[in-house]
């Protein structure tokens, strides 16, 4: 009988032990899963053309028709009429050399063709002279050959002397620099009373015509960009007045000091911008947006760039991978020409950690 009892009170003992560790259900504690977690916010931006917020170059307006001036000959500068910012036309006396010993020069040159037509003329009556002798058997034939030979050095000398005579001129002429062009004086060297070589700049002439902005920018940045890349162009001192310029050309070879590349942007005729005024430069315009994002939101599917767009429809958000093309790459930033469009929503964040279709919560400012 005993040990009856001992083999079925641990049989009711059991199920007692089970019931007195499980939890009442009114406590709603059981052990089950969550069935989701709460999404998580991303850091995103907008892409879009941000006008000028968006990254900017600092640059300068020049001409560009741009003329060193110098003299042609050696002299003592006397007298500069213009000074810089002035304005000239075509024609208009810039600067003065001393032209006393210019004008020595060219007497000098006329009196010495004056001496070889004498001498040339000489020469001829004596070779007429020697002919009709020769013709009559009176000179000989070695005299006849000297008269010619001394006739044709002549007419050398006398040409030599012509060509002197014009080269002075010309020096004497050169003593007074004109304008070529109508324009500014954007630059000037040398002061009246100053010594000149031949070739010393004196002075630059700008035409006002035709004006463009200078940037530099670094080789990553040239990468990819458009052969008609346009540019939107403005002043700090008046940021609501922007003018539209093109890519003109770009320099072949980079500053041996900055290792940047320098673009000539070409402005049109009624830009408010004077020479050398100072700009600020951007990529891309109001009608012609350049999207740029930042270089940590693209990653690599299966070779190929992508980036996350977010995709909204009230407060539900999830994510898909677009592909991309990057084209130009500055300073963190990657102008993209194709694969989004103006107010695209684009991960930057966390990139790797996202899949597609994948849930995401509220946009976080960078």
């Amino acid at each position: 009988m005993i040990r009856a009892l001992a083999l079925i009170l641990p049989v009711l003992v059991l199920p007692l032990q089970a019931q007195s560790l499980s939890l009442p259900d009114w406590l709603g504690l059981e052990g089950h899963a969550e069935e989701g977690g709460p999404v998580r916010p991303i850091v995103s931006e907008i892409v879009e053309d941000r006008g000028q917020d968006a990254r900017w170059v600092p640059g300068v307006v020049a001409s560009k028709t741009q003329v060193t001036m110098a003299f042609q000959t050696l002299g003592r500068m006397v007298s500069r009429p213009v000074d810089l910012g002035d304005r000239v036309e075509r024609g208009d006396v810039l600067a003065n050399l001393a032209s006393e010993d210019l004008a020595a020069t060219t007497r000098a040159a006329e009196a010495a063709l004056a001496a070889a037509e004498v001498q040339r003329d000489t020469a001829r009556l004596t070779l007429e002279r020697t002919q009709a002798l020769a013709a009559r058997n009176v000179a000989t034939a070695a005299q006849l050959e000297q008269a010619q030979r001394a006739a044709a050095a002549a007419e050398a000398g006398a040409e030599q002397a012509q060509s002197e005579l014009v080269q002075a001129r010309d020096a004497q002429s050169y003593a007074r620099m004109t304008a070529p062009f109508a324009g500014v004086v954007s630059a000037v060297y040398e002061a009246p009373g100053s010594v000149l070589g031949a070739g010393t700049p004196v002075l630059q002439l700008s035409a006002e015509d035709q004006r463009e902005a200078l940037i530099d920018l670094p080789e990553p940045a040239l990468a990819g960009l458009p052969a008609d890349a346009v540019f939107t162009i403005w002043q700090l001192s008046d940021p609501n007045r922007q003018v539209r310029a093109t890519l003109d050309r770009i320099d072949p070879t980079a500053d041996s000091a900055t290792r940047t590349r320098r673009l000539y942007l070409t402005l049109p005729p009624d830009a408010p911008f004077r020479l050398g005024a100072l700009i600020r430069a951007r990529l891309g315009t109001a009608s012609e947006p350049a999207l740029m994002l930042s270089s940590s939101a693209i990653f690599q599917r299966d070779g190929a760039p992508h980036v996350w767009r977010v995709l909204r429809n009230g407060e539900a958000a999830h994510v898909e991978a677009v592909p991309i093309t990057p084209a130009a790459d500055f300073d963190g930033r990657v102008l993209v020409s194709q694969g989004l469009n103006p107010g695209d929503e684009v991960v930057i964040r966390g990139v790797n950690s996202l899949s597609d279709g994948q849930a995401v919560g509220e946009r976080v400012q960078p």
